[in-house]
């Protein structure tokens, strides 16, 4: 007899949203996390209609409005002229809210549902799929035991080593760049985005709840990002603005990057979320992407266990080929947003002029919705 019928390895928001989704289903669904605590990093901010979709069926949609600051519209500019606007309707909304409170969200949802679901504390350190069933090697406070399951389910995140044991390829696609961003106090922030596409590079500005503001800006060549008055010095260069951003203040430097793995799916064993697929987060459709992916996934779980099968196909194919749409599109923003002079720039800011209001709408959309991380 198997212990369970799925087991999800890793407890981000796409695999806390995937257990809430199959624990309604009445499926027996455990999720083993490494981390022993919550993860207070800065992180994703935005939810676009199609993650919102999933929240509320997850049964965190409305907790989720509730908490979240929507935005009403974004504004691109180039050497202070504005390019480009757009608005936000109210019947498909974009939301802004911390990925801790989603991810609080999404846990205490869980909890009320099914309290022994989350199982912190528990290293997943090795996973086979032994035809009829899956086994995986469990580290509990340096006690080893076994799990059966069903289906395992890796939402562990871009650097899964349980991916890299299978064998399964991590290849990298277009779209790279560096960047750092800082959470600031704001109390006029507003609820528009601002895009400033200008010669040195882009620089995001996005309203938060409770009077904060992200920025994010693009690394170049001989500026100070590291600390918050060079930080404050670079977006002034850039944009003409001066933001109250202090000493104190110490950005995060991230890399942005693509990656695919060579298969969403192997037997009895899926990949979801940023396991599955990196997205850069300029267009910012890694969490959301997730989120939808888990969606997804929910349904074919809960039918092939209805089934007592193992075809997980449908699911790999829609995913990967999501995937590589979404990493298209961001490939694209990133270019946009590069640091360019002369005719490069006259002619990008021409194209963000002239494009039409549906490509132009997906591509500032897209940029103002997603910051995942």
């Amino acid at each position: 007899m198997l212990d369970h019928e799925v087991v999800v390895v890793g407890a981000g928001p796409v695999g806390l949203l995937l257990a809430c989704l199959l624990a309604q289903e009445g499926i027996d669904v455990v999720v083993c996390e490494q981390r022993d605590g919550e993860d207070a990093r800065s992180r994703a901010i935005g939810i676009h209609p199609p993650g919102l979709e999933v929240l509320e069926r997850a049964g965190v949609g409305a907790a989720a409005r509730a908490e979240a600051l929507a935005l009403t519209g974004g504004d691109v500019l180039s050497r202070g002229r504005v390019l480009a606007s757009l608005a936000f309707s109210a019947a498909r909304p974009v939301l802004v809210l911390p990925q801790r409170r989603t991810h609080a969200l999404l846990r205490e949802r869980l909890d009320t549902m099914a309290p022994t679901v989350l199982q912190a504390g528990r290293a997943v350190r090795g996973v086979r799929d032994e035809g009829d069933f899956v086994r995986l090697r469990i580290d509990a406070g340096g006690r080893r035991r076994e799990l059966t399951a069903a289906f395992a389910v890796l939402a562990d995140g871009v650097h899964s080593g349980l991916r890299t044991e299978l064998g399964i390829a991590w290849r990298r696609r277009a779209g790279r760049a560096r960047y750092a961003m800082a959470d600031v106090p704001d109390p006029q922030a507003g609820t528009r985005a601002l895009l400033h596409c200008g010669p040195a590079g882009l620089v995001e500005s996005f309203p938060l709840p409770a009077g904060m503001r992200r920025w994010v800006v693009r690394s170049a060549d001989g500026e100070d990002l590291a600390t918050g008055s060079g930080f404050r010095d670079a977006i002034r260069r850039r944009t003409g603005e001066d933001p109250e951003i202090g000493s104190d203040i110490a950005p995060v430097a991230f890399v942005a990057a693509q990656h695919l793995a060579g298969a969403a799916a192997r037997g009895r064993i899926a990949l979801v979320g940023d396991a599955a697929h990196e997205i850069s987060p300029i267009g910012g459709q890694g969490m959301n992407l997730g989120w939808v992916d888990a969606g997804r996934l929910a349904t074919t779980l809960r039918d092939a266990l209805a089934r007592r099968d193992a075809d997980l196909g449908d699911y790999a194919r829609v995913t990967v080929r999501a995937a590589r749409a979404a990493q298209r599109r961001s490939a694209f923003y990133m270019a946009m947003g590069a640091p360019a002079g002369g005719l490069p720039l006259l002619l990008r800011e021409t194209v963000i002029r002239t494009l039409g209001s549906r490509p132009l709408q997906s591509w500032a959309a897209g940029l103002v919705t997603m910051r995942g991380l």
